[in-house]
C-alpha cells in the first residue's frame, strides 16, 4: 500500500476519479436495494448518484487537460489510511436508518479527502477544483436534507419508518423471540428435574448444557427449514435460523450457569432468579415488539414458565 503524502498529482486525480466511481455505484446500489419498500428514500440515493456522476465528469475533463487520455487505476484500498466502504452486498439486507448513516459518513470522509488533497497540490486549477468539491462534499449533508425534504415529506418518513421497523420485527424479533422463549422454558423441566432428582449442581449443569445445545441446534433448523422468505417477507432463512438458534441455546444456558457453583441451595437459588430474570425480558419483548399487553404477556410467560418449572421439580423429586 501507498501513503496518502506519497501520491503524485496525477495519481490523486485518479483516485479521486475511481473513489467518486465507487460512491456513485454505492448510491445506485441504495437505491437499488430500497426502491421496493422504501422508494421515496430510494429517489433520494439516485438523485445523490447523479451528483456523484458529476463530479466524476469534472474530475475527468481536468485530468484529460493535465495528463491526457490514460487514467491509472488507484484505488482507495491501494492507498493506507484512505476512506474505506463495506461493499453493500455484504451488509444485506438494508435498513433504512443504516443506509442514511452510511451515507452521511461517506460526504464528511470525501470532504476530508478532498481538503488533504487540495491543501498538497501545486496546479492552480487542481486545486481550485479539489477545493471546490471538498465545499460541495460538506454541502452534501445540506443536499440530503433537501432531498429528504422534498421526496420525503414527514407522513412518508414515518410511514418508511413504519415499514423498517416492521421488517425488523418480522426478520429478527420474532424468530429471536421464538428462541429465546423456546430456550428459556423448555430447558426448565429438564435442567430442574436433573437437579432435583441427583442432588448435584455439576450433573444438572451437564443436563442443562446439554439441553440448551440441543435445542438451540434443533430450533435453528426448524426455523430456517420453516420458510425461504420470498412470499412471507421474513427475510433470508439461515439468517432467521442462526438468530433463533442462537437465542434458543441463550435461553438456556442462562439458568444453567449457575449450576457452576458446587453448593447445591445456593446454585438452586441463584438459578431460579435468572429464570425469573428471563421470564421478565420475555415478556417485555412481548410488550414492546408484539403489542401484546403487558400484564397479558407477563401472565401468559410467567405462568407457562412456572408449569414447566414445577413439572420438573415434581419429576426430579419423584426418586423415578
Amino acid at each position: 500500500m501507498r501513503s496518502f503524502d506519497s501520491l503524485t498529482e496525477q495519481e490523486i486525480l485518479a483516485l479521486a476519479i475511481s473513489s467518486e466511481e465507487e460512491d456513485s455505484k454505492i448510491y445506485a446500489d441504495f437505491a437499488e436495494g430500497l426502491k421496493v419498500t422504501f422508494p421515496a428514500t430510494a429517489e433520494v440515493f439516485r438523485r445523490m448518484r447523479e451528483e456523484e456522476s458529476e463530479h466524476r465528469r469534472l474530475l475527468i475533463d481536468l485530468y484529460r487537460q493535465k495528463f491526457g487520455e490514460h487514467i491509472p487505476l488507484v484505488r482507495r484500498e491501494d492507498v493506507r489510511g484512505f476512506v474505506r466502504h463495506r461493499p453493500i452486498w455484504l451488509v444485506k439486507p438494508l435498513g433504512l436508518e443504516g443506509v442514511r448513516r452510511h451515507s452521511a459518513v461517506m460526504e464528511a470522509e470525501n470532504a476530508h479527502f478532498y481538503e488533504r488533497a487540495a491543501a498538497r497540490s501545486q496546479d492552480a486549477s487542481i486545486r481550485k477544483l479539489l477545493g471546490d468539491l471538498a465545499e460541495i462534499e460538506k454541502s452534501h449533508e445540506t443536499l440530503a436534507e433537501e432531498l429528504d425534504k422534498k421526496n420525503l415529506p414527514t407522513e412518508v418518513r414515518e410511514a418508511e419508518d413504519e415499514a423498517a421497523r416492521r421488517l425488523f420485527v418480522l426478520q429478527i424479533v420474532q424468530p429471536g423471540l421464538a428462541g429465546l422463549m423456546d430456550g428459556s422454558v423448555s430447558t426448565l423441566a429438564p435442567i430442574f428435574a436433573a437437579a432435583f432428582a441427583t442432588g448435584r449442581s455439576d450433573k444438572a449443569f451437564v443436563v442443562g448444557l446439554a439441553a440448551s445445545v440441543g435445542a438451540g441446534i434443533s430450533m435453528g433448523f426448524a426455523e430456517a427449514l420453516s420458510d425461504d422468505g420470498s412470499l412471507t417477507g421474513r427475510g433470508h432463512p439461515w439468517i432467521r435460523g442462526v438468530v433463533c438458534g442462537l437465542m434458543t441455546a441463550l435461553g438456556g444456558i442462562g439458568h444453567t450457569l449457575p449450576f457452576l457453583i458446587p453448593h447445591f441451595p445456593t446454585a438452586v437459588g441463584i438459578a431460579i432468579i435468572v429464570v425469573l430474570l428471563e421470564l421478565a425480558a420475555i415478556s417485555y419483548i412481548r410488550y414492546r415488539y408484539m403489542d401484546t399487553p403487558l400484564l397479558s404477556a407477563t401472565f401468559q410467560v410467567m405462568f407457562g414458565g412456572v408449569l414447566v418449572f414445577v413439572a420438573g421439580m415434581l419429576i426430579g423429586k419423584s426418586g423415578w
